[in-house]
């Protein structure tokens, strides 16, 4: 009777309701794990839940949010996730080291990440990194920069030819009480938080990822490997990807509203209305205009950034079965 109900909803019989639900059975659970704390960088998901996207598609879905210490991959590989949102470059280092996790949709099109510099350290290009203290994000948000700074032959042992590194905790402090040179900013986050707290742009030096050519993915969704081979977990999940996407589809075309949402899910009080509205317009500019279908493009540039490097590259070999389009494009198909 289940499988007869999920195959007219494939159809897209409209019943107003679940099927599932109003036949009175349970619906398919699904945990999320997101990379930080309830904020409009994961909009789209809450979006997807409280307007009852997932509900339509028989989908109980809880969403675990993350905290700084916390690794995605670590969680899915314990069992503590069904699905994860991860950086590529975190998620591709993860499955060489043995956490068979796997791309199957990738919601962001372009990166967010930059360093922020103070212009009055004298940093006026890459170069200028050299004999300078930079603030860096861990637990799988280090291998860009890695990947980068490898790339420009630059030493991140400290010393005149090299980069000292400040594990950075996921906030602004170094900057603001000159710890650091420069610290790790998102374009829809902490560089706001650097102009609110008083620092001016005229005071500032930016420097994109995405213009010093090491542009990688961000924010995809993964699982793992072996699950895959389970049909009932693929169109569970395609049913998890299809209400996401429209989920986010709506945060594009509804920025403010996402982010009040994203604020009532907020447990923590933490977020304010200025912030998440600021930041879930910028989240909007991220966003790809293929309903989070991977583009094989996309994805061999960022496994290209991460093998170059020279003796110490991020990954050493080229990932195999590190993305699929089979749970997107079922997604698609609904």
């Amino acid at each position: 009777m289940k499988t007869l109900l999920k195959g007219a909803m494939a159809l897209g019989v409209a019943t107003g309701m679940s099927l599932a639900a109003s036949a009175g059975f349970a619906a398919d659970p699904v945990t999320l794990q997101l990379q930080w704390v309830t904020q409009a960088q994961f909009a789209g998901y809450y979006v997807a839940l409280e307007n009852g996207y997932y509900s339509d598609l028989d989908l109980d879905v809880t969403i675990k949010p993350g905290a700084p210490d916390l690794s995605p991959p670590q969680v899915l590989a314990g069992g503590g996730a069904d699905v994860m949102l991860n950086w590529m470059p975190s998620a591709m280092a993860a499955r060489e080291r043995g956490v068979p996790v796997v791309n199957i949709a990738q919601p962001f099109k372009r990166s967010g990440l930059m360093l922020t510099c103070l212009k009055e350290t004298g940093i006026t290009s890459p170069e200028d990194f050299k004999g300078k203290t930079i603030g860096v994000w861990f637990f799988g948000n280090e291998y860009p920069f890695l990947a980068w700074m490898s790339q420009l032959g630059i030493s991140t042992d400290g010393g005149p030819d090299g980069v000292t590194v400040l594990k950075q905790g996921f906030n602004v402090d170094p900057i603001i009480q000159k710890q650091a040179d420069c610290i790790s900013t998102m374009t829809y986050n902490e560089y706001g938080q650097v102009l609110d707290a008083g620092i001016s742009e005229d005071e500032l030096v930016v420097f994109k990822y995405e213009d010093q050519g090491v542009s990688t993915l961000e924010d995809g969704i993964y699982v793992l490997e072996d699950n895959l081979e389970d049909p009932a977990f693929v169109d569970k999940m395609a049913r998890f990807v299809s209400a996401s996407m429209k989920g986010w589809a709506w945060a594009g075309e509804n920025p403010d509203a996402a982010a009040e949402i994203v604020l009532e899910y907020d447990e923590t009080g933490a977020q304010t209305e200025k912030h998440q509205k600021r930041m879930m317009g910028e989240i909007a500019k991220l966003l790809g205009d293929d309903g989070g279908k991977l583009d094989p493009a996309d994805y061999q540039r960022t496994i290209d950034t991460l093998l170059a490097g020279g003796s110490d590259p991020v990954i050493s070999k080229e990932p195999v079965g590190g993305w699929t389009h089979v749970v997107i494009d079922k997604a698609m198909a609904m």
